[in-house]
C-alpha cells in the first residue's frame, strides 16, 4: 500500500469512528505509527475544513512542577512542590458550537509516567454552564485554573500521551473522541516529561502498580524510574 494510499485508509477509518489502536491491528502496524498517521491525516482534515474557533482553554496550576519546558515565554508556569498535583496536570478546551453553545472536552495527563489516564467529552453547554464546569473540573487542584494558549495544552496532552507510549502505556480509551478538540499536533513535544527528566509512577490507594512496575523494568529498566506509593 502507498503512503498517500495508507494515508486516506486512516482517514476513512477515524470517520467511522476507529481509534488509533484499532487502525493499527487494520492496518497491521505499530501503535506509534498509527499515532503519527491519525494526527498526520487530522491535519488534512482541518486544512480542507477547519475547526471551530476556540471559546477558551485552561490547564490546572502548578502543572509545570517537575518539568523541563522549552523556550516559550508566553507560557505561565507556576511551580509548586508542595501543591500534592502528584505529576498531574487537567486541561480544558472549550470550542464553539451550533445555537451559540459551546463544546467542551476535558484531559487528565500523568505528565510524570502514564500520559493521558482520562479524557471526557465533547459535553455540549452554554456559556454560563461553562463558567460552571470549569470551576468544578479543576475544583480537585490548588488555585485557579490558567487560561493558556492552544499551544501549550496541545503540548501537555500529546506530549504525555507520546512519552507514556515510550514507557509502554496507551491512553485512556476516551482520548480517541476528545483528541481532535485539540487540534493538530506534530510533535516532538518541547517539553522534557518525567519528574525531572525520570519517569516517576505514583501509585494511588486502589491501584495495582505491579503491572506498571513490570512494564517500567522492561522499558526504562531498572533503577531508570521512580516509584510512590500514596497512602489512602
Amino acid at each position: 500500500m502507498q503512503p498517500d494510499e495508507r494515508l486516506e485508509r486512516v482517514r476513512l477509518l477515524r470517520e467511522r469512528g476507529q481509534t488509533p489502536k484499532q487502525i493499527a491491528r487494520a492496518l497491521g502496524i505499530r501503535s506509534a505509527e498509527a499515532d503519527r498517521l491519525v494526527r498526520a491525516a487530522a491535519i488534512l482534515v482541518q486544512a480542507e475544513a477547519p475547526g471551530p474557533a476556540l471559546a477558551g482553554c485552561w490547564i490546572s496550576p502548578s502543572w509545570s512542577t517537575g518539568l523541563t519546558v522549552g523556550d516559550h515565554p508566553g507560557w505561565p508556569l507556576q511551580e509548586d512542590p508542595a501543591a500534592g498535583t502528584d505529576g498531574l496536570a487537567a486541561v480544558l478546551v472549550a470550542r464553539r458550537h451550533r445555537h451559540g453553545k459551546v463544546s467542551v472536552c476535558g484531559y487528565l495527563a500523568d505528565v510524570y509516567c502514564l500520559g493521558v489516564k482520562n479524557a471526557l467529552g465533547p459535553e455540549i453547554m452554554d456559556d454560563l454552564g461553562l463558567r460552571g464546569f470549569v470551576r468544578d473540573f479543576f475544583s480537585g487542584f490548588d488555585g485557579d485554573p490558567l487560561e493558556v494558549p492552544i499551544e501549550l495544552a496541545r503540548e501537555v496532552v500529546f506530549g504525555s500521551v507520546e512519552y507514556a507510549r515510550s514507557l509502554g502505556f496507551d491512553p485512556h480509551p476516551d482520548f480517541a473522541a476528545a483528541e481532535e478538540h485539540l487540534g493538530s499536533w506534530t510533535g516532538p513535544s518541547t517539553i522534557t516529561f518525567g519528574k525531572d527528566g525520570k519517569p516517576m509512577y505514583i501509585s494511588g490507594p486502589y491501584d495495582d502498580p505491579r503491572p506498571v512496575i513490570r512494564t517500567l523494568e522492561r522499558t526504562a529498566g531498572r533503577g531508570n524510574f521512580e516509584f510512590l506509593a500514596v497512602a489512602g
